[in-house]
């Protein structure tokens, strides 16, 4: 099978599928391919954090025009695979030189199925761009066509929480897999002080709490599919859902504005976490964290809608805010300005490249300690 995810988050979507007992586990551009049973591709829909779908690959072949391509498509018995009163859609990702328009290689293998059925029934399925019974995906690569049944159907990070979003948020699938990439071992507190919609504070209640990320949707791709097994699907998510338990210390949230606020307490709400997550309105610069430290993870605007100035004054007030606030922390910053960066006034201790959407980022770590890096280093060697 091959997981798609986010550009960044490959390695830390194969860990996942390691731990929920893939086999044969590679790395791949924005992918990991990997194989299992059914039983498997039911628990990576329901429980991976940082997959966006997962494919199952139905056939390959080799193509150098759209004949071929048309011919290899048609051949396949499409009506023993779905019904005609069922509905498909076609997703193409092409690359090389043999293809290079991914909408007309989709609408080429849409003809060859719909004249698969009219050569038996004299009749063709509907296709359904939002909501197909069958969503087929078309990889081409060079002359190499790849043809993969998706069987989550709607993105993965559609967690079924989030059912209001403030300005630019965040995918749930990238929230994941920031908090992943921190090697938080949710035993310590966790902060996030510019939460916006809330998707990170609830993403990190999800994870320390041991609650699927599928545990809100309702529906799956491959529910439609044929060979749907709903005994097995039914033991998939009650074996995953006995794994939750309580997680013993703060989450909190806040945002200076409002709206933010509201927002992220609908969010929140939607997801159960109420109880779970302290969220409140209130100025990252006076925010009183938790004692005994722990984890922090913003995501500050990046300046796309702020002046110059404005996004100066920002960026040093968080390093002012860290150093004074927040000694004990481990702070994670993610950002697409990465002069602004700099501002922060810290010697970040880590920095991974990751995308946020079309934008390429960097993800800092900082830690916040008495005294100066030097004196920390050296107190460190001497223990």
């Amino acid at each position: 099978m091959i997981a798609k995810t986010m550009a960044g988050l490959e390695t830390v979507l194969a860990e996942e599928l390691t731990s929920l007992g893939a086999e044969n586990v590679q790395v791949l551009n924005r992918a990991v391919s990997f194989e299992g049973d059914k039983a498997l591709m039911y628990k990576a829909n329901y429980c991976c954090r940082t997959a966006l779908r997962i494919l199952k690959p139905i056939t390959s072949f080799v193509a150098r025009n759209e004949l071929m391509l048309y011919n290899n498509i048609f051949k396949i018995k499409w009506h023993e695979i779905f019904n005609i009163n069922e509905t498909f859609a076609i997703d193409a990702v092409v690359s090389g030189n043999y293809f290079t328009h991914s909408q007309y290689v989709a609408l080429k293998v849409k003809d060859a199925i719909a004249d698969e059925f009219r050569e038996h029934f004299g009749a063709r399925p509907s296709v359904d761009v939002e909501n197909p019974d069958l969503r087929i995906s078309v990889h081409i690569e060079n002359e190499k066509v790849t043809l993969l049944f998706d069987s989550s159907g709607e993105s993965l990070h559609k967690r079924g929480y989030r059912k209001v979003v403030d300005k630019a948020p965040m995918s749930e699938v990238l929230a994941a897999g920031l908090i992943k990439l921190t090697d938080w071992k949710c035993d310590c507190n966790f902060v996030d002080c510019m939460c916006g919609s809330g998707t990170l504070p609830i993403e990190a209640a999800m994870l320390a709490m041991g609650i699927p990320a599928g545990f809100f949707r309702k529906k799956w791709g491959f529910m439609t599919w044929h060979d749907y097994d709903e005994k097995l699907w039914l033991k998939v998510v009650q074996d995953a859902d006995a794994e939750m338990e309580e997680f013993d210390y703060e989450i909190l949230a806040s945002d200076h504005s409002a709206k933010a606020v509201e927002i992220a307490r609908a969010n929140i709400t939607n997801a159960h976490l109420q109880y779970d997550i302290k969220l409140s309105k209130q100025d990252m610069f006076e925010m009183i964290p938790p004692a005994g430290g722990g984890i922090m993870i913003i995501n500050p605007p990046y300046g796309e809608r702020l002046e110059e100035k404005d996004i100066i004054n920002l960026y040093k007030g968080i390093g002012d805010a860290l150093k004074k606030n927040f000694k004990g922390f481990e702070a994670w910053i993610i950002s697409s300005n990465k002069d602004v960066l700099k501002l922060i006034g810290l010697k970040p201790s880590k920095k991974i490249d990751i995308y946020n959407g079309p934008l390429e980022c960097k993800f800092e770590k900082f830690e916040i300690f008495e005294g100066s890096y030097k004196d920390m280093k050296k107190s460190a060697s001497c223990a």
